[in-house]
Formats: C-alpha cells, sequence, structure tokens
C-alpha cells in the first residue's frame, strides 16, 4: 500500500524532478505526510534514484518537523474542534483509532513509543506514536526524545530496505 501511495504522489508532483531540488521537495512533502512518513520519503527516494544521504537527511526533517506540534497542540486542537458537530465524530474515530494501539505504548512508555515509532509497520510512526503520547497525556519531552530516536530507527532499516534491497531489485 505505501509503495501505491508513494507512486501515486510521485505522479502528482513529478512535473518537479526536473526543477532544482525538486526530488528533495517531493521526498519532503511525503515524508511530512501521515501515513507514508519517513517510509514513503525514503522509498520515494529510491524510485526517483535520489542521493541516498541527502535523502535521508531531507526524510528525517520532514518526518520529525511535526512529532512537537503533535505532542504538545493535538490535545487543545482537538477539544476545540469537538465543539463543532462537522468535526466531532471525525475526531473521535480519530482518537478511537490510535487508541486501539495504546497498549503496545502505555506499557513500556519510553521505550514503547520508541519502538513503536521505529519499527517501520502499517499503522506505526511517528504521527500515530505522538498522537497516541498526547493522548495518553505522556510526559511531552520524553515522548519527543523517544519519536525522534524512533524516526532515526526507523531511518536506519528504511535506507537499508529503501537502497539496499528495493535499490538492488531496481537497479
Amino acid at each position: 500500500m505505501t509503495e501505491n501511495l508513494v507512486n501515486m504522489f510521485i505522479g502528482l508532483f513529478g512535473g518537479l524532478v526536473h526543477m532544482p531540488f525538486g526530488k528533495e521537495l517531493i521526498i519532503f512533502v511525503i515524508s511530512l505526510m501521515p501515513i507514508l512518513e519517513l517510509r514513503g520519503g525514503l522509498i520515494a527516494a529510491a524510485l526517483l534514484n535520489a542521493n541516498p544521504i541527502t535523502s535521508l537527511i531531507v526524510a528525517l526533517i520532514g518526518n520529525m518537523l511535526p512529532i512537537p506540534f503533535i505532542l504538545w497542540c493535538i490535545t487543545p486542537l482537538f477539544k476545540k474542534l469537538k465543539k463543532f458537530r462537522q468535526f466531532d465524530k471525525w475526531i473521535e474515530k480519530l482518537e478511537k483509532r490510535a487508541l486501539k494501539k495504546k497498549d503496545k505504548i502505555e506499557k513500556a512508555e519510553f521505550w514503547g513509543l520508541l519502538l513503536f515509532v521505529g519499527i517501520p509497520l502499517p499503522g506505526t510512526g511517528a504521527w500515530t506514536g505522538c498522537l497516541i503520547a498526547a493522548l495518553l497525556d505522556m510526559d511531552k519531552k520524553k515522548s519527543l526524545l523517544a519519536a525522534i530516536l524512533g524516526v532515526v530507527l526507523a531511518s536506519i532499516i528504511m535506507m537499508i530496505v529503501s537502497f539496499g534491497i528495493l535499490g538492488g531489485i531496481l537497479n
């Protein structure tokens, strides 16, 4: 699924490839997005034949940028949005979906969050991990560190997969 979404976004933003820093912009935008995050950014980098080191840096920045906003701002934002009928059910559904995965983080807190973010599986990552941490009212500074270290762990795994295995298949 991730690869299909990445291909769709590469198709949408494909015109940027020939611009200066166009590949990097595509990688950055994909890495910012929930669901795709760093995994998608590095898969896009491999598909675009982008420089691996530059791609890694861009994907890390793109995936880490939303972390503090999610940890510190998502709960107050959700409270305000729940006051509006249009958003209430959507917010509750999002919270329920995230909290279904809370047992993976809640018991081990720091290490649970680090591994949840760091092991690149569907439904895990910085967005969901930080949303769960915020909803559980976990310590923000510890959660920030755990999420950042998790993104770094995910980047190591995805560099091996995207530029190692996937790169070998594509080249």
